[in-house]
Parts: structure tokens; C-alpha cells; sequence
């Protein structure tokens, strides 16, 4: 899988160790069994408009993206067993440790995803 950096307009790093699942086998397995990473681990579904938290360990900060990088919709510290509803607008969903985005990042914000 290839590994991105996540910055915000802020240029503020949310992910430096982001993971690409863009094929079916790694979206549908997502973070599924996974422990919590250390440091700005996370993972980039795309594409993808919807997510469940099914057999998740702890809960995820998710950020789902419009096909330029715009945040459609945040959710917060979504807990395991959960499913999100269906954002039609959205082409990715970029997926973090439940806490580890800013609280001053909100729908409509640009972010930059850099390929490394």
C-alpha cells in the first residue's frame, strides 16, 4: 500500500504515516482487528462514501473527502459497532486514531494529500 502525508490549509501534518486501501480486499478490511497506532498513523479509503466500525478496537476521528480533498463531513471519536450514513458527495474517507484531529478542522476545509 502506498503511504501519504495528510496536511490541512493550516499546513499542519494530521497523518504522516497515512495508508492507501484502494483495492476492495483492503477497504473492506480497513482497520478492522488493528490496534491503536502510535504517532499520525491513518488510512485512506478511495473510494469510499460510507464506513462501519465493525470488530474496531477503539474509536476513529473520520474525515470523509470530496473527489478534490474537501471535507464533506466530519465525525468524532465514532465508537466500534457503529455504521456512518451514506455521504453521496463524498470519494474518500480518510480515517484516524478518535481524537487526533484539531478541533478547529470542520466541514469545508481543504486538505493536501502528498503521495511519499
Amino acid at each position: 500500500m502506498a503511504k501519504l502525508v495528510v496536511k490541512d490549509s493550516q499546513n499542519r501534518v494530521l497523518g504522516d504515516q497515512v495508508l492507501l486501501a484502494d483495492q476492495m480486499f483492503d477497504r473492506l478490511l480497513g482497520l478492522m482487528f488493528s490496534n491503536v497506532s502510535k504517532g499520525k498513523a491513518g488510512l485512506l479509503l478511495d473510494p469510499c462514501n460510507s464506513i462501519h466500525t465493525f470488530f474496531m478496537r477503539y474509536p476513529i476521528d473520520v474525515l470523509f473527502l470530496d473527489g478534490n480533498d474537501k471535507i464533506v463531513k466530519i465525525i468524532r471519536k465514532m465508537k466500534p459497532w457503529r455504521l456512518s450514513l451514506i455521504y453521496f458527495k463524498a470519494h474518500k474517507v480518510l480515517e484516524f486514531e478518535g481524537g487526533l484531529i484539531p478541533d478547529d478542522l470542520k466541514s469545508g476545509d481543504q486538505l493536501e494529500l502528498v503521495y511519499v
